[in-house]
């Protein structure tokens, strides 16, 4: 046997609610192959057991009362290097479970969805699979699909020619039209 059969996955719960601490340890110890390392309420507790017990896992939800885990999930990720974290959360922004990716998170389960889903989870994400919810998923792909607004001055500067954005870096360095004339070997009327 291999040594990722006979070790369990080691699990960091990190939720400000005691009574979801305990029924998440109760629910992941009833699983072969799953162990609890620890559990934490807040950032400084979070941050202090990951970098002691350095999890396999670290599940982390997003609300956290005063904090919100994304505002310390890179120190997480430095404070247990190898870990991989999984984000549990009641919250239903996109745009928080998509920085949530950005920052190093490596799955987002909802509070929603059975308990199963969160254990396969875990074991796809231990394997180094990304675990995202299939109506995530399918919101991401459907908005990628769709044409983008394109901001009037970000349209502007795409127009340039490349010599007229030659003229705005030096205009943006400070440097005075004559200068610029000089350097360019243009007119002063033209770098106007």
């Amino acid at each position: 046997m291999t040594d990722s059969v006979t070790k369990p996955i080691r699990i960091l719960l990190i939720d400000d609610h005691a009574i979801v601490l305990a029924g998440l340890r109760l629910l992941i110890e009833s699983r072969p192959g799953l162990k609890v390392v620890g559990e934490a309420g807040n950032r400084a507790e979070a941050l202090a057991i990951a970098a002691q017990e350095r999890p396999d896992i670290i599940l982390l939800d997003l609300d956290l009362g005063r904090d919100s885990g994304l505002d310390f999930l890179p120190e997480l990720l430095l404070a247990a290097k190898e870990a991989r974290v999984i984000i549990l959360t009641g919250v239903r922004d996109l745009e928080a479970h998509r920085r949530a990716v950005s920052l190093g998170a490596m799955g987002v389960v909802p509070k929603e969805k059975a308990a199963d889903v969160l254990i396969k989870a875990f074991e796809k994400v231990h394997a180094g699979e990304v675990w995202l919810d299939r109506s995530m998923i399918a919101t991401v792909l459907a908005e990628r699909s769709r044409p983008k607004k394109v901001d009037p001055e970000a349209a502007k500067i795409a127009a340039l020619s490349p010599r007229e954005r030659e003229v705005v870096a030096l205009v943006g360095q400070g440097i005075k039209n004559k200068q610029i004339a000089t350097r360019l070997f243009i007119s002063e009327t033209t770098v106007r």
